[in-house]
């Protein structure tokens, strides 16, 4: 399954009142950090299907998802379980860092 778009009118729906746990990637087309991360969510989103789901938040967009979470800089990941954040971070970072962060909120 690939990573699912989401829009401030979507969120509560995709995110906040999803089944399973979501990973929230805040992200923009400019943002150089975002697109390293990209692929690697990707295939952590195939790797996932039916556990977690992940999704894109394009901040440019998007301005007020981001801005009720108080992000300030991007890229930015929240874990969603059962409406609520248990987890963030901030900045690009390698699959296997990505996918142990993921593992840990769960």
């Amino acid at each position: 399954m690939a990573t699912v778009a989401v829009t401030d009118a979507t969120f509560d729906a995709e995110v906040k009142n999803s089944e399973i746990p979501v990973v929230v990637d805040f992200w923009a087309a400019w943002c150089g950090p975002c697109k390293q991360i990209g692929p690697s969510l990707e295939e952590l989103s195939s790797e996932y299907e039916g556990r977690v789901k992940i999704v894109k938040v394009d901040v440019d967009e998007n301005p007020m998802s981001a801005a009720n979470l108080g992000v300030r800089g991007i890229p930015a990941l929240f874990i969603f379980k059962d409406g609520q954040v248990v987890s963030n971070r901030a900045g690009a970072a390698p699959k296997a860092a990505l996918q142990s962060w993921i593992e840990g909120a769960l």
